[in-house]
């Protein structure tokens, strides 16, 4: 159980959601981890007594190895996540389980992950977010390793689990792939080299009830049902663990009520998850108001029409200027273009415009009135505004 023991591992980016899981699986299997990153974050709670260096310039200690996020990577010299991820792959005392995609996948993984675990099967777990009743976003067992593998950088090519899935295959991350058809063939050729795979879009729904919300999660949960019998789960015993898996963090997450104002935090940044969203939320009834901030300067690109129609499906919305995150801005490329998009689809829709967050949280508070429905929704840092509009409705 101590497959890194002896190993010195400096992680760069150790605060991202999937570094800081690495970080923890790497010294639970016995390797000393240190790290640095630009500033606090909350992942690095469950990191306590790693020693992070924060601000200024990463500089890996001389006879360290370093391990770069895709955010750093150029910049300091080092293995790549996705090389360190493999290897953590083949190491795994376990066998291991990847689960990729274009949507579903962190909820997917942790869904298998929390049934694992439920059930006694003692697993590890790294997930690209927070899950609550798994206490976090890593943990380390003696059975299966279940990973989320990222398709954005092609990192989850070099990944060789025994199972490998597939949630649905979109072209979400224009900086890296030209075409759907180029995310079809890395997907085939990575599916191809496993023995044992599950194309989670050939699957009918779930028909059970579930704690959390939406057709797109009745469509996780059977995936996650494939996987877990290719792992040797008999169904019956998985399916009445699955229905009371709550849900990931920032996966239509309730941020609280206000003024008869429910206010609700989620993840999507892509149309279809977008689209998915809002229905998961019309089930509820009542108006709809979103907040919406676009999610990196390429995406935002390529997709300003298609995210505005569908902001459409609520009864109002305002959109935030772009989160960059890893990219440079593009000339011309703002939220104002979604709003252009929104207001041309549906003339007279209540579309407002709001560079930043706090000005969004301040417009959308003046629309709300008791019944509605408030989501905060974006992939970038706009569940900021949760807190700031439950103050204002206050």
């Amino acid at each position: 159980m101590q497959p890194l023991a002896g190993r010195r591992v400096y992680f760069v980016g150790i605060g991202g959601a999937g570094l800081s899981a690495y970080a923890f699986l790497a010294r639970a299997w016995g390797a000393e981890v240190r790290g640095w990153d630009r500033t606090e974050t909350p992942y690095l709670r469950a990191l306590e007594g790693v020693r992070v260096d924060l601000g200024g310039e990463p500089a890996p200690p001389e006879g360290w190895e370093a391990v770069v996020s895709t955010a750093f990577a150029g910049s300091v010299p080092g293995r790549s996540r996705a090389e360190f991820l493999a290897e953590l792959v083949s190491l795994a005392p376990g066998r291991a389980l990847v689960v990729s995609g274009t949507h579903g996948k962190t909820t997917t993984t942790a869904m298998i992950a929390f049934v694992l675990r439920e059930l006694g099967r003692d697993p590890s777990w790294l997930v690209g977010g927070e899950i609550p009743q798994l206490g976090g976003n890593a943990g380390a067992g003696a059975g299966w390793l279940v990973v989320e593998g990222d398709e954005s950088d092609r990192t989850v090519e070099v990944l060789q689990p025994e199972i490998a899935v597939v949630t649905n295959v979109e072209l979400d991350h224009h900086a890296t792939f030209a075409s759907v058809a180029e995310v079809e063939e890395l997907f085939d050729r990575w599916l191809a080299g496993v023995p044992h795979a599950v194309r989670g879009w050939e699957l009918e729904p779930v028909s059970f009830e579930l704690a959390v919300p939406g057709e797109h999660n009745r469509q996780n949960a059977a995936t996650a049902l494939a996987a877990l019998e290719l792992a040797g789960v008999p169904r019956t015993d998985a399916e009445p663990v699955l229905a009371k898996f709550a849900g990931a963090g920032r996966r239509f997450e309730p941020v609280g009520e206000a003024g008869g104002v429910t206010v609700v935090d989620d993840y999507a940044h892509h149309p279809s998850e977008l689209a998915a969203t809002l229905a998961a939320a019309r089930l509820r009834g009542g108006r709809v108001l979103v907040l919406f901030q676009p999610h990196l300067p390429s995406r935002t690109r390529h997709l300003w029409r298609e995210l505005g129609q569908t902001l459409t499906a609520a009864d109002a919305a305002c959109v935030t200027d772009v989160y960059a995150a890893r990219e440079r801005p593009l000339v011309g490329v703002t939220g104002k273009l979604v709003v252009e998009a929104a207001s041309e689809a549906r003339p007279g829709m209540p579309v407002g415009w709001a560079p930043t967050v706090e000005e969004g949280a301040r417009l959308v508070a003046a629309w709300a009135r008791p019944g509605d429905l408030v989501l905060t929704v974006g992939a970038g840092d706009v569940n900021r505004a949760g807190p700031l509009i439950l103050e204002a409705l206050r």
